[in-house]
């Protein structure tokens, strides 16, 4: 079964851990969105400021060209913050599906400080991930999980939603 899958959340969430095991466990291909950010909006991000939208533009183009690229499945990292960015990617890969975990703005925090030697991420960019967050509750294709539980039970719930035959 083709399975396309997006991991989405705030910086800290655990999209990367996530996404690798999700990857691993489907033998499917991983594609870390990170790594398809421009050298501009890195430099932005690592100096604390925000990406509007227009800088996220680009960046949702290529990801939508790698969803398209892999016709038998994919698992992606991306925020995926807004309902607008959910859509661009569900128009480039109809059927996609979103596993968004959830987290509470302290341990994102926490996390994104944690790692702040190893990721070009500011940690005082945090607050305006759950700033620009709009939800992805309630539409199409989304599973939210726990962002604080552990990898392996977030790769058992996911895996157990992804291959509810009900789903497909």
């Amino acid at each position: 079964m083709k399975k396309h899958i997006v991991v989405m959340g705030v910086a800290g969430c655990g999209k990367s851990s996530l996404g690798a095991a999700l990857a691993r466990a489907a033998g499917l291909p991983l594609v870390e969105g990170d790594d398809h950010h421009s050298a501009a909006s890195r430099a932005r991000m690592s100096q604390g400021i925000a990406l509007t939208d227009a800088d996220r533009q680009g960046w949702l183009d290529i990801l939508g060209q790698q969803l398209q690229a892999h016709p038998q499945g994919v698992v992606l990292t991306c925020s995926a913050l807004k309902r607008a960015y959910r859509d661009q990617l569900r128009a480039a890969r109809p059927g996609l599906r979103f596993v968004f975990l959830d987290i509470e703005r302290a341990e994102a925090q926490t996390r994104v400080a944690a790692r702040s030697s190893t990721h070009f991420f500011s940690s005082s960019l945090v607050d305006s991930q759950f700033a620009t967050l709009e939800s992805p509750v309630g539409e199409p294709g989304v599973l939210q999980v726990d962002a604080t539980l552990g990898l392996d039970q977030l790769e058992a719930q996911t895996c157990a939603w992804l291959n509810n035959k009900e789903l497909a």
